[in-house]
Formats: structure tokens, C-alpha cells, sequence
């Protein structure tokens, strides 16, 4: 086995490299069955959870763990380039120069010329360029927006593009009055049977609260997650004040437990609660 291996990378180069090698002893002869037994399919959801702790670490504002969840998300960028290495379809310089020409060529601004760009029109030659690179219908850029992104993100993204061509609503009050709409559809599709009919509604719902946050420029992901923590935070004190008074939650009538519900939001709003 390389020695190198062992030794601390001095240079960023160097570190990669270091990590590449051990990704392959890993799949290698005599390796890991685990990572022996990995595809591309099967690291999907490994990819997609290390961005979410990465994102989880920047909100708790811990770079020690900042600096660890990113080297997760490294591994499986170094992971599906040796996979598509042992294809011979791709490897980890192909992936690192296919991504250095896309940015040269996305910032023609910083590269080619010395004019000054605003961050408004910087992203609109962006998205223009990402659409001549693509050479789809509107649909298309639609459709390329990744199924697998949260629902919320995804809705969001849609909306946004959509609104690029002036598919939009012309003032707030509009796309509130589309909640309203909706979750009048929604509470008529409830007081029958068809299942389907209120899968569909709801979506409706859940997509024009989505066309709000956009206008208000509030990430509807962010937002929700908010305030499910939020909800944690009030439902912890719940539970300890319900102990600490001899009680349990799970005793409780609905009413009892709404009142501490009432105690944990007025204990978040005065000057000495949270």
C-alpha cells in the first residue's frame, strides 16, 4: 500500500490527489466490499444528504463542521469520477475541466473584457448563455429543473423561470387571492371521497403559497424549516413544563396541551424568553 497515502496533502492539489488514491484502494483489489459495491445510482441519496448537512452547518454557523460536511460532499464528487473512470466515460480532471470551461465561458465580463457588470445583469447573461448552451423550447428549461430537488425549491424555481417570459402576476395581492381560491377547491374537495381530487388541490395549495414567498423573496424551503424548528422549540418546552408540573403530555386533553402551546409562544415573545 502507497505510503503517500498516509501523508497529509500540503497543497489543495495534492490533498485531492490523496483522496483520489484512496478512493481507489477503496474499490480496488483487496478494498472495501461496501464501496466495492457502489454506483452511481446507489450514491445518490449520499450526495443529496451531505448537501443538506453542508447546509445545516452554515445555518448553525459551525465551520469546523462546515469544513467536515464539505469534504463529505468532495468524497462523492471523487467518488463518481472514479466510477465513471472504471467506465472510461468520465474521471475527476474531465469533471474539473468541463466545469472550468463552463465558468470562463459564463463570465465573459471577468475573461474576455474589463467592463463592469451589476449583479442584475451578470445573472441575466447568465441564465441567457445556460439557454443557448442548452438549445431547448421554455418547457424544456422547465423540465430540466431536477425532479429530485425538494418541493418547495422546485416549485420555487419553476415559478421563477416562468416569470422570466411575464407568466406572472402583476401584484401580491394577486397570488394571495390564488391562496384563497385554492384552499377554497381544496376544503370542497375534502367533503367528498375522490382521494385524487384532494392530492391535486392540495398541491395547488402548497404551489401558490409558494408564488407568495417568491414575491415576498422569502425561501419557502428556509421558511418551512423555520418554523418547524420553531415548532420543535415550543413543543420541547411543552413537554418539560407538563413534567416538570407532575405531568405528561400524552395525559393531557388537547385543551390542556393548547395552553401550553400559549405559554411556550408568549415565553418566545417576552423580554426574558427565547
Amino acid at each position: 500500500m502507497s505510503e503517500d497515502l498516509f501523508q497529509e496533502g500540503k497543497t489543495a492539489e495534492a490533498a485531492v490527489a490523496r483522496l483520489v488514491g484512496i478512493i481507489k484502494r477503496l474499490r480496488g483489489e483487496g478494498g472495501c466490499p461496501w464501496d466495492i459495491a457502489q454506483t452511481h445510482e446507489s450514491l445518490k441519496s449520499c450526495l443529496v444528504e451531505e448537501a443538506y448537512e453542508v447546509n445545516e452547518a452554515i445555518d448553525n454557523e459551525d465551520w469546523d463542521n462546515l469544513e467536515e460536511e464539505l469534504g463529505d460532499v468532495l468524497l462523492q464528487v471523487v467518488f463518481h469520477g472514479n466510477l465513471g473512470e472504471e467506465k472510461e466515460k468520465f474521471d475527476l480532471r474531465s469533471i474539473a475541466n468541463r466545469e472550468c470551461e463552463k465558468m470562463i465561458s459564463r463570465h465573459p465580463h471577468v475573461f474576455s473584457n474589463n467592463s463592469i457588470e451589476t449583479i442584475d445583469t451578470v445573472l441575466e447573461k447568465w441564465e441567457n448563455m445556460k439557454r443557448k448552451e442548452r438549445k431547448g423550447t421554455l418547457t424544456d428549461g422547465l423540465e430540466h429543473i431536477p425532479k429530485s430537488l425538494p418541493a418547495l425549491r422546485r416549485s420555487f424555481k419553476i415559478q421563477r423561470k416562468a416569470a422570466e417570459v411575464g407568466f406572472d402576476w402583476d401584484d401580491v395581492r394577486d397570488a394571495f387571492d390564488k391562496i384563497h381560491e385554492e384552499t377554497s377547491e381544496l376544503l370542497e374537495a375534502c367533503s367528498g371521497t375522490d382521494v385524487r381530487k384532494i392530492h391535486e388541490e392540495l398541491g395547488d395549495l402548497l404551489f401558490a403559497v409558494v408564488n407568495v414567498a417568491r414575491f415576498l423573496k422569502v425561501d419557502p424551503e428556509d421558511a418551512l424549516n423555520s418554523t418547524s424548528q420553531k415548532f420543535i422549540r415550543r413543543f420541547g418546552f411543552m413537554e418539560e413544563t407538563a413534567l416538570a408540573r407532575g405531568g405528561r403530555l400524552e395525559d393531557m386533553t388537547l385543551k390542556d396541551m393548547d395552553r401550553l402551546w400559549l405559554e411556550a409562544k408568549e415565553r418566545e415573545v417576552s423580554p426574558d424568553g427565547m
